[in-house]
């Protein structure tokens, strides 16, 4: 049986360029956006691919999202 991996994303306002910024170093991501709720979308369509690319387990995962 599979165990679920949860993977912690850290997202934080990054003032400089105005932007969200979502961090998931063991996937690895790092993603920005101008909106805080497209960003967690973003991270949920890009996280398998980039798990798959990296040839980690794409499915049977869990992104646990962490706010500086």
């Amino acid at each position: 049986m599979d165990t679920m991996h949860c993977y912690d994303v850290n997202m934080f306002w990054d003032d400089e360029a105005r932007v969200w910024v979502a961090v998931a170093d063991e996937i690895p991501l790092a993603l920005e956006s101008e909106s805080f709720d497209k960003l967690i979308e973003r991270v949920k369509l890009a996280a398998p691919e980039i798990l798959e690319l990296n040839s980690k387990p794409s499915t049977n995962f869990q992104l646990r999202f962490l706010q500086d």
